[in-house]
C-alpha cells in the first residue's frame, strides 16, 4: 500500500517538532519522559518516510528531465530503472513501520511454563522450553529472573514463571503463548517408544505499577509453612504466601523464597501482571475475531508448535514452517529464525487486513 505524500509531510513536521521540543532544554518531569517516548516511537518511522520522500522526489525529477543529451539521458533512465525496482519495497517497509503497534510490545514480559498431559517426561520438556527461552534471552542481551520453580522428582519443572526484562522482550516473544508439543523416547522409557507429552507456554507483558492499582480490602492473604519436592528446602518458619484478589479471583501462591516479605513481593508481581493480562483481554475482546486471522490468537490452549526428536525438526503449525534444526532451536539461536517468520507473517496478514 502506498502512504500519500500530505502523510509523509505530516509525519516529518511532527518528528521536526519533537527533535526541537528535546533539543530546546525546556521540557522536564513528565513532558519530557513523554516527548522522548513519542521520538522513540516515531523515529524508525520517520527515517523510512524520509527515505520514501527522497527517492519519490528523485524520481519524479529524473522522470521530467528534458535532456538532448544522450550520455545525460542513458545516466537518467539507468537511476530511474533502480529506483522505480527499489521504491516498492521502501514502500512496503514503510507501511510495516507505520501499522499500529501493541502499546505493550516494548514491555519486559512474564514467563510461565507449566508441564501438559505426559506426567515426568512433561515436566522434562517444560524444563528444555525454559532453558531454550534463557539461552534466547541471552542472546538478545534480555535479563532472566526466576520468580518460582515447582520441581518434579527427576529434574523437570511442573511449573516455572520467570521475569524476562530488556528491549522489545514482548514484542519478540508474544507469538510463543499456546500448547508446545514433544515427541520423543522419554528417559524413563525402557521400551523405546516414543512418546508424545505437552507443556504451556503463557508470555504476559508486565505492568508498570500505575497501570494496576491494587487495593488491600480487596486482597485475601494465608500465611502458611511451604515445603519442597522430596523433603528437601522445607522451611521451618510460615514464610510461603498465598494471595487470592478476590474482584478477579486471581490466586497466586509464592513459596521460593525463606523470607515471607520477599515471597509476597514476588507474588504481588504476579497478581499485577495477571490483572494486567485480563485487563488487556477485556479491552481487546471487540478485536477478538480479528486477532484469530492473525498468526495466533495467543490462546494457551491452541496447539502452537511440535518437536520431534526422532526426525530432528520443528514445525509450528500456524504458519505451517518446518525447520530440520531441532538442537539450534533448543539451543536459542534457532529460535530467533521462528520467531522472524512468525512476525513477518503476522505483518503481512496485518498489512494485507488494512489494504481490504
Amino acid at each position: 500500500m502506498s502512504i500519500p505524500d500530505e502523510r509523509l509531510a505530516q509525519l516529518a513536521a511532527r518528528f521536526a517538532e519533537l527533535e526541537a521540543r528535546l533539543a530546546s532544554g525546556t521540557l522536564e518531569g513528565e513532558a519530557f519522559v513523554n516527548a522522548s517516548r513519542d521520538y522513540a516511537e516515531l523515529e524508525p518511522v520517520a527515517r523510512v518516510a524520509e527515505e520514501v520522500r527522497t527517492m519519490r522526489g528523485e524520481l519524479a525529477e529524473l522522470e521530467s528531465l528534458d535532456d538532448a543529451d544522450p550520455d545525460m539521458k542513458a545516466l537518467a533512465e539507468e537511476e530511474i530503472t533502480r529506483l522505480r525496482s527499489e521504491l516498492p519495497e521502501a514502500e512496503r517497509r514503510l507501511a510495516i513501520a507505520m501499522l499500529p503497534r501493541d502499546s505493550a510490545d516494548a514491555r519486559p514480559a512474564m514467563l510461565e511454563i507449566r508441564a501438559g498431559t505426559g506426567g515426568d517426561e512433561a515436566a522434562l520438556f517444560a524444563a528444555d522450553l525454559f532453558r531454550m527461552y534463557e539461552r534466547y534471552a541471552a542472546e538478545q542481551g534480555w535479563r532472566v529472573e526466576t520468580i518460582s520453580v515447582n520441581a518434579s522428582d527427576i529434574g523437570g519443572f511442573k511449573e516455572v514463571i520467570a521475569n524476562v526484562a530488556g528491549s522489545g522482550v514482548f514484542a519478540r516473544l508474544k507469538f510463543e503463548s499456546g500448547v508446545h508439543r514433544v515427541q520423543r523416547v522419554p528417559v524413563t522409557e525402557s521400551g523405546g517408544r516414543i512418546h508424545t507429552s505437552a507443556a504451556t507456554v503463557a508470555v504476559l507483558p508486565e505492568p508498570d505499577e500505575v497501570d494496576v492499582q491494587i487495593d488491600d480490602k480487596d486482597l485475601k492473604i494465608d500465611i502458611y509453612r511451604a515445603s519442597g519436592a522430596g523433603g528437601q528446602h522445607v522451611n521451618t518458619t510460615d514464610s510461603a504466601v498465598r494471595i487470592t484478589h478476590l474482584p478477579t479471583g486471581i490466586v497466586v501462591t509464592q513459596q521460593d523464597e525463606r523470607s515471607q516479605h520477599k515471597n509476597r513481593a514476588k507474588a504481588m508481581q504476579v497478581l499485577r501482571t495477571r490483572i494486567f493480562d485480563l485487563k488487556r483481554a477485556e479491552a481487546h475482546g471487540a478485536e477478538a475475531e480479528a486477532r484469530k486471522a492473525m498468526v495466533g490468537s495467543g490462546d494457551r490452549s491452541e496447539r502452537i508448535r511440535t518437536y520431534n526428536f526422532p526426525q530432528g525438526r520443528v514445525t509450528d503449525h500456524r504458519i505451517g514452517l518446518t525447520l530440520h534444526k531441532l538442537p539450534e532451536v533448543l539451543e536459542g539461536q534457532g529460535l530467533g529464525e521462528l520467531i522472524d517468520a512468525l512476525t513477518a507473517e503476522d505483518e503481512a496478514k496485518r498489512l494485507a487486513a488494512m489494504g481490504d
